[in-house]
């Protein structure tokens, strides 16, 4: 892991942002925590539920510009982004209404719901900020990718997961089995968040970080080496070729000539 205060990793090769989530349970850490996410929270609808954002995928967006915690009742206005968080329990999540919704539409079902992986732990509050300017050790990295960033990601870690929806469970796959985590999203988390098109999340245990760097790295280089010798291939095999139609059409004038 990156000591605190050093340079970032660089991460050239995966992603152009880098954030940090770490869950803060109770007491810890609480006198390092920078100041809560300022957010015009939106009267309640007529279940009860509403939240500082439209659901907390928002808040790796936002996290993108400055450090910020968070609390339970900031991700309350999505269900199953609480859940995979640690801040509800599935007989809870499965009452409320947007996630009620969800089941009815066949979205998902509660099969794939309840076999959803989620932090163990409930946190007190979440922390999300630029990684480089993190004051607390992180949980999990995350980064935005684009689809010549997965690619070097899958070269680097063949074992990595490629998840879908919903997105937000690729953080308890890094925070709580230490797994690499790409989703290719979900239309609501995309909707909600403004994601490109082209882009995808990935979650990374932040005690990994190192080595996987040094991973990515190795991959890209050997990338890099690739494509240099093809286009040297190309480039000599181009020659040739031109070698060869100028001694042929030197030939064809020199008959011509004779």
């Amino acid at each position: 892991m990156r000591p605190m205060g050093a340079a970032p990793p660089r991460g050239e090769h995966l992603a152009h942002q880098l954030v940090g989530e770490r869950g803060v349970a109770g007491r810890a850490l609480q006198p390092t925590l920078p100041p809560p996410c300022e957010a015009r929270v939106p009267p309640p609808n007529e279940a009860g539920r509403t939240g500082a954002v439209p659901a907390g995928c928002v808040f790796w967006m936002k996290a993108t510009e400055r450090a910020f915690s968070t609390s339970a009742a900031g991700h309350a206005n999505c269900t199953v982004g609480s859940y995979t968080h640690g801040f509800l329990a599935i007989e809870e999540a499965a009452t409320r209404d947007d996630a009620a919704a969800v089941l009815a539409s066949g979205w998902v079902d509660h099969e794939a719901m309840a076999s959803l992986p989620t932090v163990r732990q409930r946190p007190a509050r979440v922390v999300y900020g630029p990684l480089a300017e993190l004051a607390v050790v992180p949980d999990v990295v995350l980064l935005r990718l684009n689809g010549l960033g997965l690619m070097t990601l899958k070269d680097a870690l063949p074992a990595l997961r490629i998840e879908g929806k919903p997105q937000c469970h690729i953080v308890a796959l890094a925070a709580e089995h230490g797994e690499v985590a790409v989703s290719v999203g979900c239309a609501l988390s995309r909707a909600r968040t403004g994601m490109r098109a082209d882009e995808m999340t990935c979650a990374l245990p932040a005690a990994r970080l190192a080595e996987l760097v040094a991973a990515v790295e190795a991959a890209a280089e050997l990338d890099r080496t690739m494509t240099r010798a093809r286009l040297n291939i190309e480039v000599a095999s181009d020659c040739l070729q031109r070698a060869a139609r100028a001694y042929n059409l030197l030939s064809v004038r020199r008959y011509i000539w004779i």
